[in-house]
């Protein structure tokens, strides 16, 4: 069972050995992460120069639980677009926050701007 939901900014905190990955490896074992979310970390390990199969291979390495992004997940994204639109969270932070919510877990960021949310989640802050 799962015991946080991993944003994609926590996931490339750790794999780029930045601060707070202690933290995001500490929440490791059972966490989850959206579809969209591994989307975006292997997105952005490319646009680092990183080989697809090296991306492929790091982040499914973690062993986290990669969950799908279906038509209920999409109506939970959109729904949060209001209330978030002024904190300029992505589809991808949005598809993180309702992943959260749906599962009742705690989110693990690293982006300091999501400690303002006014939200039914619990987010924590790594760094």
């Amino acid at each position: 069972m799962s015991s946080v939901v991993l944003d994609a900014s926590a996931v490339l905190a750790l794999l780029n050995a930045e601060p707070g990955c202690e933290q995001v490896e500490a929440a490791l074992p059972g966490a989850s992460i959206s579809a969209v979310n591994l989307a975006e970390v292997v997105g952005k390990l490319a646009d680092k120069g990183m080989p697809g199969k090296a991306a492929r291979d790091a982040v499914l390495g973690l062993g986290l639980d990669v969950r799908p992004f279906d038509v209920e997940d999409a109506f939970d994204v959109a729904a949060l677009r209001a209330g978030t639109r002024d904190a300029g969270l992505s589809l991808g932070d949005r598809a993180c926050l309702a992943l959260g919510a749906r599962l009742a877990r705690p989110i693990v960021t690293a982006d300091r701007e999501w400690k303002k949310l006014k939200l039914d989640v619990r987010v924590q802050v790594v760094r």
